[in-house]
């Protein structure tokens, strides 16, 4: 019998002025650290098993980003990631400083690989508002509909 598929849940801020961007954070650890284009992700992270997937994305917004989630969210459905994994987000308008850097959560791990050395890192090293062009190259391709659902929902 197949392991249930994993479950994540997040938010997508926006801002509208001038033009329409998306914040977008990008995985810490040394996996990421050279890649850049397809690597980057909306604030997400597992639901809890019994938990509410909406509280989890507030949740993991908080504890990634650290910013105040100031207005209505607005529900984008669900994608499938290549592993499997089921990611439920919403949207909603906020904004961040030029600059900001996440008070991100770390994780631990065998660095370098069997070297018997635990390091920590953060799980998001950089964040930042990217204008839909360009979002649209960073993000994580599975991620893409979420952009498209966004668009869509601003949309009169």
């Amino acid at each position: 019998m197949a392991a249930p598929a994993k479950l994540s849940a997040g938010l997508l801020m926006y801002r509208a002025s001038p033009a329409l961007e998306v914040f977008l954070v990008h995985p810490g650890g040394p996996f990421f650290a050279k890649k850049d284009l397809g690597a980057w992700s909306i604030p997400k992270g597992l639901v809890e098993p019994g938990e509410d997937t909406r509280a989890a994305a507030m949740r993991e917004f908080t504890e990634e980003v650290g910013l105040p989630i100031a207005s209505e969210l607005l529900e984008l459905g669900s994608i499938t990631q290549k592993g499997g994994k089921r990611v439920v987000a919403w949207a909603f308008e906020g904004d961040a400083a030029q600059g900001y850097l996440p008070p991100s959560n770390t994780f631990e791990i065998e660095w370098p690989p069997r070297s018997g050395r635990k390091r920590s890192f953060p799980e998001v090293d950089r964040a930042e508002f990217f204008t839909l062009d360009v979002a649209r190259s960073k993000l994580l391709e599975a991620q893409l509909p979420f952009l498209d659902r966004l668009l869509a929902k601003l949309s009169p």
